[in-house]
């Protein structure tokens, strides 16, 4: 599974971050039944804790202090991704997005029967919502991918992005 990454700017008060936003279309077969338990099995079995059950806020918000998975168990979701203006992205029952510590995100639209399942790594329960900041977090970058574990895209992903971003 190659993620698709998403590359975001500061966009006024929303910071976003150096890292790419993945987004993994299909993790989850469309016709495979019990999306919700297989996710939270695979969060739970990749160490991705504070899982829980709901639907993405319709506001503008980041977390500061923590990178964040969204498993889409059941339905349909459009989401914002950047902040105000930002990039838009319609994610259906199987795919996953994990945002990076700073990026905004949103929902614009969700059909009735939206079913999100979200996680975040090791240490990174206790996460903050906030809606503006200035600073681009800095974050630990998880050793395993929430879905795929220590051999799946994110750690590949976002440590390359990251020694890509420091170098002069």
């Amino acid at each position: 599974m190659t993620p698709i990454k998403i590359f975001l700017r500061k966009n006024g008060s929303i910071p976003n971050s150096n890292l790419p936003a993945l987004l993994y279309k299909g993790v989850l077969a469309p016709n495979a039944r019990g999306k919700a338990r297989a996710f939270r099995k695979a969060f739970e079995d990749n160490a991705w804790v504070g899982l829980w059950t709901d639907i993405i806020f319709d506001y503008v918000h980041f977390h500061s202090n923590a990178h964040e998975a969204l498993g889409i168990a059941k339905g349909h979701v459009t989401v914002e991704l950047g902040g105000e203006g930002g990039r838009t992205f319609r994610l259906k029952s199987g795919d996953m997005l994990v945002l990076p510590a700073g990026v905004g995100h949103r929902r614009l639209y969700m059909d009735e029967e939206l079913v999100v399942i979200g996680a975040y790594p090791p240490g990174q329960s206790h996460y903050d919502i906030k809606r503006k900041g200035r600073i681009m977090p800095t974050v630990p970058i998880p050793d395993r991918d929430p879905f795929y574990g220590s051999e799946g895209p994110l750690p590949r992903v976002w440590n390359g992005s990251h020694r890509k971003l420091q170098s002069p």
